[in-house]
């Protein structure tokens, strides 16, 4: 039950995205590199001028699935006073740094849509405002939020492994109850190549499609996909070897009932049961796989984040007094991982299903 409520807050997390996020622009990729390494609860004043170019307002779907790029111009502050049209800052620049003062313009047309995503009083006219942020997680190398990307870094965790155990259910499934129902040369050839691809590593596997196919989020689909199935069909293999010699199929057979409508009306949703256990566990290891990936740079590339990737861009600092980098976001997978298998033991146990596939 905790697995299952874990995994539908992360779910909800995920699909919220943009709206939930302390940094709503594209990817989190709003870097403020006076700021960057900052601890969890860190606040700053920040001065925000309105950017010269013009910036469209999303809806709000639009804003969910893809974000809000930023109207302003953000600059951290120490200190600030207005007068006759400009504003006279104190510009953080380092924590044992002195302040720099500097003056700034500020012009007076309000922009399209600032009356909607302005939240503090305006200065001079709306050229500008001033804002008090604090970063409950604190920020990474680049001065991003670290909170906000770690949210946006569940949705490709997620996408992940819900697309890997689509692929790899669907090549399983059929390949294993083709191979188990009709035997014979095309059960020896297709459980031979079973067998070469149990062999590797899949880790190695995943590197080996992910160079054939490129780099990219896409690309770790399929490559994550293409190494699960032969787990899946091994499995659904022997379950059709138990199955296709009982009397109901033998019946099914009499009646004339052609191979494709036996294997799916008859004997699949029989063995319902254990391919949904293999497909939540699946789904723990395709996340597994991604942050893997993305550690070593086969993942989804960068601005985007995943949580794999942020172990990357931080695990030197473990050492140092700023581990909660790295920490941060391997915690979310091991969280996220073991929920999924705590789902997978509930399923067994609600399915009774004992260890059958390493026997085939």
């Amino acid at each position: 039950m905790a697995g299952l409520a874990v995994i539908i807050f992360t779910l909800i997390v995920a699909i919220l995205g943009y709206l939930i996020m302390p940094d709503p622009t594209p990817l989190a990729n709003n870097m403020t590199i006076q700021l960057s390494i900052k601890k969890p609860g860190s606040e700053f004043m920040i001065l925000r001028l309105r950017k010269a170019e013009p910036v469209d307002t999303v809806n709000i779907f639009t804003k969910m699935l893809f974000g809000q790029p930023s109207f302003y111009r953000e600059i951290p502050i120490t200190g600030y006073r207005y007068s006759k049209g400009w504003i006279y800052v104190n510009e953080y620049i380092g924590a044992e740094d002195k302040p720099e003062p500097k003056a700034y313009k500020l012009p007076s047309a309000p922009l399209k849509g600032e009356l909607k995503y302005s939240k503090t009083p305006p200065l001079g006219g709306w050229g500008a405002n001033v804002i008090h942020r604090t970063y409950l997680l604190g920020t990474d190398i680049y001065g991003r939020d670290l909170l906000s990307r770690l949210i946006l870094g569940t949705r490709v965790s997620l996408a992940v492994g819900l697309m890997s155990v689509i692929i790899s259910m669907l090549l399983g499934v059929t390949i294993g109850a083709v191979a188990g129902y009709f035997g014979g040369w095309i059960d020896a050839v297709l459980s031979w190549l079973m067998n070469i691809l149990w062999a590797l590593p899949a880790l190695l596997l995943v590197i080996a499609i992910s160079f054939a196919l490129g780099k990219g989020l896409w690309q770790i689909f399929i490559a994550v996909g293409l190494s699960m199935w032969v787990e899946v069909a091994r499995l659904v293999r022997g379950q059709v070897l138990s199955l296709k010699q009982v009397e109901y199929i033998e019946a099914a057979r009499s009646l004339g009932f052609n191979n494709t409508r036996i294997i799916s009306r008859h004997i699949l949703p029989n063995i319902i049961g254990p391919i949904l256990v293999l497909a939540s566990s699946n789904f723990a290891s395709a996340i597994l796989l991604e942050a893997g990936l993305s550690f070593l740079g086969f993942g989804a590339q960068p601005p985007m984040p995943t949580w794999g990737s942020m172990i990357k861009e931080h695990y030197g600092y473990i050492v140092m007094d700023s581990a909660y980098l790295a920490v941060i976001p391997g915690l979310a997978i091991m969280f996220l991982v073991y929920a999924f298998n705590l789902v997978t033991v509930g399923l067994r146990d609600a399915f009774d299903i004992k260890s059958q596939s390493t026997r085939f």
